[in-house]
């Protein structure tokens, strides 16, 4: 683990958030960093050359030379002079929040695709704050230490200058619109089995994963209590209670100030929300700072145009509350479903609420097929999700299905 120090700045007269702070924490043990000291400073105004006052640097600079601290980590988004300012004072690599962010996602890829997203994210980040030719990452790390703030492209692409930063950066963006359709495709194919599509999204460390596993009683999708255990979607078909079976989509989760750079690079991914028939929101009903994460995760819902689609709220975790503050909690959210997917419970009801959710685009209807009309079948089976078949005397069928409004007003037709 490295040393590292913390600053968390603010303006005098805002909001403090020492839940923000401790996300932070969170984010840098996720990067392999033990945090040594959190400096906590109060400013007037933002420093436009070192952001934060420069005695309050040179004190730093004093607290890494005698303690050998590998990094120091800053809450807000610094920018690239601030970034050239700072290395020139505090002997240490200088990293922000969003550099941290990327940093994690770069040691989370698991696929060709969630590396050529976090790759994009990240140069497009380094492009302003190279420092000449050959300089992509000297400023950006400290130009002496591996480890953290320098995975991804920083490991092994220093040589480039702007010009060639700018070739890789498009042939990225060209190789992620292939991903994109590639996507497309599958979700395409997808459409044509007759299975409607739940997205999982929440806030980072909400336990998707878990709940994914837990829904299809496996381990196929990687669950760790750490922040952004997934990035890569995973899909799993789920069999309901009521009958016939739903795909589950896990995604990649959010957090405060992610990085436009990495929203806009894992775009192609996001779309599997925008796609889907419902959104299950899960949110961790242990954490003290629920209200921010909510307003977050709707933030990115919205930004990708996916805030129409039916959504299910269900809060995980609820094993690690105590009775009192469960119960205010379900008081409040009387919509909402509450579970625990580590112990499984409440995952009856919490499936229940899905179908009732997707009845929003997914009607329940009861058809009855009969003999001269037994070519309609395949149709049913093709188009609608069966979850009740009854075969009668006369040999028709009766047929319990969910089925989109357009598709069930063909078979009426026919019928």
């Amino acid at each position: 683990m490295e040393k590292v120090i913390l600053v968390a700045a603010s303006l005098k007269g805002e909001k403090y958030s020492k839940e923000s702070v401790a996300e932070l924490e969170r984010l840098a043990h996720t990067a392999g960093g033990s945090v040594y000291k959190t400096y906590e400073v109060l400013l007037n105004a933002y420093n436009p050359a070192t952001l934060i006052g420069k005695g309050k640097c040179e004190e730093i600079a004093l607290e890494v030379k005698a303690n050998d601290i590998s990094a120091v980590i800053f809450n807000e988004e610094i920018t690239p002079a601030q970034q050239k300012n700072l290395a020139n004072i505090i002997p240490a690599k200088i990293i922000d929040r969003t550099w941290l962010i990327l940093d994690i996602f770069a040691s989370r890829a698991r696929t060709k695709e969630g590396e050529l997203q976090v790759e994009l994210a990240q140069l497009k980040f380094l492009l302003p704050r190279l420092s000449g030719k050959g300089g992509a990452l000297m400023q950006q790390t400290g130009g002496r230490r591996g480890g953290m703030g320098t995975r991804g492209p920083g490991e092994r692409k220093l040589e480039y200058d702007r010009r060639r930063l700018r070739v890789r950066i498009a042939k990225l963006e060209e190789e992620i619109e292939k991903v994109k359709k590639e996507r497309g495709i599958r979700r395409a194919r997808r459409a044509v089995v007759p299975l409607p599509q739940v997205a999982i999204v929440g806030y980072t460390n909400a336990g998707k994963s878990t709940l994914l596993n837990t829904l299809t009683q496996e381990t196929a999708v990687y669950a760790d209590d750490k922040l952004f255990a997934t990035l890569d979607p995973t899909t799993r078909r789920v069999k309901m209670p009521g009958g016939g079976q739903i795909l589950f989509t896990d995604t990649v989760g959010f957090i405060q100030k992610l990085p436009h750079n990495l929203v806009s690079a894992f775009r192609a991914t996001l779309e599997e929300v925008s796609e889907a028939d419902v959104i299950l929101h899960v949110k961790d009903a242990s954490s003290k700072d629920i209200s921010e994460q909510s307003r977050t995760v709707f933030k990115i819902i919205k930004d990708l145009g996916a805030q129409n689609i039916p959504m299910a709220e269900v809060f995980n975790k609820c094993d690690l509350l105590p009775h009192y503050p469960l119960a205010a909690l379900k008081n409040a959210n009387p919509g909402a479903v509450f579970i625990s997917a580590k112990e499984n419970k409440g995952i009856k009801e919490l499936l229940k609420k899905i179908e009732e959710t997707l009845l929003f685009k997914w009607h329940l209807k009861t058809i009855r097929i009969p003999v001269s009309k037994a070519y309609l079948t395949g149709f049913v089976y093709e188009n609608a999700m069966v979850k009740k078949r009854v075969e009668n005397k006369d040999g028709s069928l009766t047929l319990k299905i969910m089925i989109t409004k357009g598709n069930y007003d063909k078979i009426k037709k026919e019928l």
